[in-house]
């Protein structure tokens, strides 16, 4: 059964038309409320994925659920039509299971509150966060088991309930839900920031509401979602074709020897509405790796996209969701049946974004971008110091952005617009470890008009014995170059013990042993590059040598000949140009690299690790 309202106040709100100046004085008032929810959380949350990086997601709804401003869509229709209860004035919800949300959490390490507003008795407004909680408990430090087989292996599910209930707090919910974490201290924490964060947004909204009349303020809210369904119509009609365009990509492994496993988009418009159909896509991991996804967080990751290429002055909200179709198929990566395991869904998560641009692109390829989006690095480090205490640590790595039509891709920046990493000196300050290095890798970005951004090489040096993990991608499968622009390199990872030996780590491990002194060289991937490399300026790509960008080995993928001090031989770099171009045929408008059988090879060559030797279709064989 659908939720039930209760309210004081069942007046219906008016219809207002609203001046130019009122909308925008609301929208920048609600886009300013965002940004202090997004403060609020980082001076109150403890955990340094959340309280330094910022993994974490708010959202302000109008009365009927429709995200307003936020970033990842709103989830709330879907929960109101399966939510069996009331909410009222008071109420407070708190949820962290995916299967209970049509994955509007998308694992149950991310914990949200949504907080319905009230206002003289009336529903106004929703308003949400969701965070990224560090243990929730589960078989594992970091509760993201590679290796599960069902999300009860992956720590606490929360079905949705009350944490606060008619302004009154479920204490004893509170000390169950803590007793199951390993760090209940940054839990509660972050949980209150949480909370916070949405009750410093319902204060806004209120002001508004009494400053410009709760009509007002409600049709301001409805006319920024029209104006926003009017923009977007517009862009789809001009982005995307009658006649189907498909595009796929795959997540390396599962880390327990299986893969790739492919994910197939197919996009066509049927008048105003454009159908994304995910038909093709691999059928779901016996291992984590899955990624239960919420149509509607998919359609808001197509109108972001769509906005940022064409017009990155609208503003986001859920305006446009008519306008598109998502069909995923049940029992897939992407729609797995409960209860497979999710912990592991960044893979996929981030590689959506990389499906999309090859979709996009292939009607307007001088808009298309390269492969980079591609993952997000998760490293694991836990143990007790020297004073016998307790430390466990999760940090979010960063790879290189994809070449762009408008430039290079940044080096080492994060999926999300809004992460930065935690600083080193954090780090050093709070746990047994130094940074012995931390800079961009290069040449790892794929060669181009526009090159593709570096990854990352951070070298930890472990101050204390313990436990690590890695969760990463990209290490098999490069990111792909467009328009003539090279793929990026791959992932890797080296211990360097304090023995002096060393040994290549896989990029999905678990539960690896280190000692006092051993290193771990941590090596992401680099974006793919965008144009043609040799149209690329000779004296940009001897700069570049210089800043430790680019080698003056991998200069010659630019078709330049330059010394270590980015001194450029033109002669022969006119004479080594000539000679490529004559010996290249039309350049692709998608470069993948090797085939497969030269994709193991170079895999190995250049990671050290054997490529995944059973494809996804063997799994289902041995399982029965």
């Amino acid at each position: 059964m659908p939720a039930t309202i209760v309210a004081t106040n069942q007046t219906p709100f008016r219809k207002i038309d609203i001046d130019p100046v009122t909308l925008d004085i609301v929208e920048n008032a609600l886009r300013n409320a965002r940004i202090e929810m997004d403060a609020t959380l980082v001076r109150t949350a403890m955990s340094p994925g959340i309280r330094e990086q910022g993994d974490a997601f708010p959202l302000i709804a109008d009365h009927l659920g429709r995200m307003i401003v936020g970033q990842f869509g709103s989830f709330i229709g879907g929960f109101l039509d399966n939510f069996d209860g009331t909410l009222e004035d008071g109420d407070m919800i708190f949820l962290s299971d995916p299967y209970s949300c049509a994955g509007a959490v998308s694992h149950s390490n991310d914990w949200l509150v949504l907080l319905p507003v009230f206002k003289d008795g009336r529903l106004i407004a929703y308003t949400s966060m969701f965070g990224h909680q560090s243990d929730i408990g589960g078989k594992v430090v970091g509760s993201m088991p590679i290796n599960a087989r069902s999300i009860f292996e992956e720590g606490v599910r929360i079905p949705p309930v009350k944490i606060w209930k008619k302004g009154e707090y479920n204490a004893d919910l509170m000390k169950l839900v803590m007793h199951q974490t390993r760090k209940p201290d940054w839990c509660q924490a972050d949980l209150n920031a949480l909370i916070a964060s949405c009750r410093v947004a319902a204060r806004r909204v209120i002001e508004m509401a009494e400053r410009f009349g709760d009509d007002v303020y409600v049709s301001a809210t409805q006319e920024l979602l029209a104006r926003n369904h009017r923009a977007m119509k517009s862009l789809i009609a001009m982005a995307v074709a009658e006649e189907p365009v498909s595009f796929e990509d795959y997540i390396c492994d599962d880390g327990m020897g299986y893969g790739p496993y492919r994910i197939k988009c197919t996009m066509w418009r049927e008048g105003e509405k454009v159908i994304l159909d995910f038909a093709g896509t691999d059928p779901q991991s016996q291992a984590s790796i899955n990624f239960f996804l919420n149509e509607n967080m998919f359609k808001m990751f197509f109108g972001i996209y769509m906005i940022m290429v064409f017009d990155p002055q609208i503003l986001f909200n859920d305006g446009f969701y008519d306008l598109i179709d998502v069909r995923i198929p049940e029992g897939s990566l992407l729609k797995p049946k409960f209860p497979a395991a999710l912990s592991g869904r960044t893979h996929a998560l981030g590689r959506i974004f990389d499906i999309l641009g090859g979709l996009l692109g292939q009607k307007t390829p001088e808009f298309l971008n390269a492969a980079g989006f591609s993952s997000s690095p998760h490293l694991f480090y836990s143990g007790n110091d020297a004073k016998g205490d307790w430390f466990q640590l999760f940090q979010i790595g960063f790879g290189g952005i994809p070449g762009r039509p408008l430039g290079d891709g940044p080096d080492g920046h994060s999926l999300w617009p809004g992460f930065t990493n935690v600083p080193n000196e954090f780090l050093e300050r709070y746990f047994p470890l130094m940074i012995e290095r931390y800079e961009t890798e290069p040449d790892s970005g794929g060669a181009g008009l526009h090159r593709g951004g570096n990854g990352i090489h951070m070298t930890y040096r472990f101050l204390a014995d313990g436990t690590i993990s890695i969760h990463d991608d990209r290490w098999f499968v490069p990111p792909w170059g467009v328009n003539g622009g090279l793929p990026g390199k791959r992932a890797r990872k080296i211990l360097e013990r304090a023995d002096g030996s060393s040994e290549i780590v896989g990029n999905k491990v678990e539960d690896v042993s280190v000692a006092k002194g051993d290193q771990l060289h941590f090596i992401t991937w680099g974006g793919g590059g965008w144009g043609d490399p040799l149209d690329r300026d000779p004296a940009l790509v001897g700069k570049e040598i210089t800043q430790g960008l680019v080698t003056s080995d991998g200069a010659k993928a630019y078709g330049v000949i330059a010394n270590d001090k980015g001194e450029i031989d033109q002669a022969a770099t006119d004479a080594l140009r000539t000679s490529m171009r004559a010996g290249r045929g039309a350049l692709p408008l998608f470069d993948y690299g090797p085939g497969v059988e030269a994709l193991r090879a170079a895999c190995e060559a250049e990671t050290g690790l054997a490529a995944p030797v059973q494809p996804v279709w063997a799994m289902a064989e041995a399982a029965e």
